[in-house]
């Protein structure tokens, strides 16, 4: 009897503690929808709430009722970057450090882990990858999966249209692939004359939302718009709203963002405005200074429209009712771009679509103002991304961050949000742990540190940052140079020779992480 009543005490004890567990555990319908969207090539003072002059009220509203991070970063290219963002591991770990034709290796993506939380997931725009997104983790799928492509018509010239601008010469022009769901179509020629890449990257997304709208699940959503990438092409009456906007040149422009951003306290007076790198303006011959206003005008009417969509994301959020539980979270790929694109045969006017026009290096500088040189380096201006974090009831409304991150922490973010099981082992391959560092302590408010340091390396841009110290370079026989970030974040003075010791030590720290890298 003593022993039947022992037994009885033992299971009901189990049964209390498996209900504890499960009951720990928050249910699927409880956590909080996902919006993750990036921007291709946009510069750090782009928008309006980070300096720009460009009619952006969506993004600004999330931003000033939200987080903005001064000291987030991509990896300065696009494909290196989305795959730290897609996998929470560095692009040297996954294959993608060189390049985008190898499937993702050694890692999972975020439609993969949010899964194992029960998430639906659903991702339009670009992947510039190889796999289909659908074969690893996303059950909805619409975008280029290639790199660039017209905006207008990424496919095949269509029935009374001119020949859409493609990049390539002498009759060599790479199509571009593009994926809906499981199909892979190579053209993709829209049949709509009304295509525009982010008007539907959005219209996909938008009923994606209303046919899961009444599951008992939630959702993640991954929106990675091309704009405003090149080529720089926008609709007329977007391009209308800027002109004249820019006919006084870089200077006056950059000069107002740096303002602008002091003024509205995103920054302070240790982030001096680096040295400008933009041709001078009055040099310029009437025609390429007619041309470079003309491509000011279609690059900004570029980030409206982009902007102009982020609303009708909101707006959808709202109408079903999933605006309250809906952490959103905004960047940009890498700085500002100075590439320039040159293609013998395109023609017309530049924001059409037969004209393949790129930014330029001199309104790049702009674009990333206060900091140093664009995309493809890894000084901040081809790094640092504006990264805005809206959650209602969680983050602080008009909060700043200056706490240092990097795409590789999205990933440890979202696991910790969502309760999400990031695995050891996928599809027997041995998985490389998460790399970064969850933000979830940052959007709380706490004031906490790095853990761990951040390190870059794409083409012939290098760099390691440990606490506030970064060792950067840009090229394999070029010195390395040293900045006090916490005093000079914009990397004006260089401290290398102030402190060898410590200039020694990133440089081990650098090379012993490129050795450990490179077993993969």
């Amino acid at each position: 009897m003593e022993r039947k009543i022992r037994m009885w005490c033992l299971l009901i004890l189990l049964l209390v503690g498996v209900n504890i567990a499960l009951n720990a555990q928050p249910k699927s319908k409880d956590l909080p929808n996902i919006v993750l969207i990036s921007a291709d090539d946009l510069g750090w003072s782009d928008i309006g709430c980070y300096g720009s002059e460009i009619h952006t009220p969506n993004l600004d509203r999330l931003g000033y009722e939200g987080m903005r991070f001064t000291q987030f970063h991509n990896t300065s290219k696009c494909f290196p970057s989305r795959a730290c963002l897609l996998t929470g591991v560095y692009a040297q770990q996954c294959g993608y450090d060189q390049t985008f034709t190898s499937r993702i290796s050694n890692a999972v993506t975020l439609g993969e882990v949010l899964k194992t939380a029960g998430y639906r997931t659903l991702w339009s725009g670009k992947h510039h990858g190889l796999e289909n997104p659908v074969t690893r983790g996303f059950d909805r799928y619409y975008g280029l999966k290639d790199g660039a492509c017209n905006h207008f018509n990424p496919g095949n010239q269509r029935p009374g249209e001119a020949m859409p601008a493609r990049k390539g010469n002498n009759g060599n022009k790479r199509i571009r692939e593009w994926c809906i769901d499981t199909v892979m179509y190579h053209p993709y020629t829209p049949e709509e004359k009304d295509f525009y890449t982010t008007d539907y990257f959005t219209n996909y997304a938008l009923g994606w939302l209303d046919e899961y709208k009444n599951e008992e699940k939630p959702f993640f959503l991954y929106l990675a718009y091309t704009a405003p990438h090149d080529p720089l092409m926008a609709w007329p009456s977007d391009i209308a709203k800027y002109k004249g906007k820019y006919d006084q040149g870089y200077e006056l422009v950059r000069n107002q963002r740096y303002r602008k951003q002091i003024e509205i306290g995103l920054i302070n007076e240790s982030y001096r405005l680096s040295p400008a790198t933009y041709a001078e303006w009055d040099d310029l011959v009437d025609s390429v200074r007619r041309d470079e206003i003309k491509k000011m005008e279609v690059y900004a009417a570029m980030i409206d429209r982009l902007d102009q969509n982020i609303g009708r994301i909101l707006s959808k959020l709202g109408e079903i009712g999933a605006d309250e539980n809906t952490i959103i979270l905004f960047v940009s790929d890498n700085g500002a771009s100075a590439e320039m694109v040159h293609i013998d045969d395109d023609y017309g006017d530049i924001g059409s679509m037969t004209r393949w026009a790129s930014l330029g290096y001199s309104w790049a500088n702009v674009g990333n103002t206060p900091f140093r040189f664009y995309k493809n380096y890894s000084y901040e201006g081809g790094i640092n991304t504006p990264l805005i974090a809206y959650w209602p009831q969680h983050i602080r409304s008009g909060t700043i961050s200056d706490f240092p991150g990097h795409f590789v922490d999205i990933m440890a973010t979202l696991v910790e949000i969502s309760h999400a099981t990031y695995p050891t082992e996928f599809n027997q391959e041995k998985i490389v742990p998460m790399q970064g560092q969850s933000l979830l302590p940052v959007f709380k408010g706490e004031h906490i540190m790095r853990n761990n340091p951040i390190f870059w390396e794409w083409e012939d841009g290098q760099a390691v940052r440990l606490d506030s110290m970064k060792l950067v370079r840009h090229g394999l026989e070029k010195h390395w140079e040293l900045y006090n970030l916490a005093a000079d974040p914009t990397e004006t003075k260089d401290v290398a020779e102030v402190f060898p010791e410590k200039k020694k030590e990133l440089e081990i720290l650098f090379n012993n992480w490129k050795k450990d890298v490179s077993k993969f």
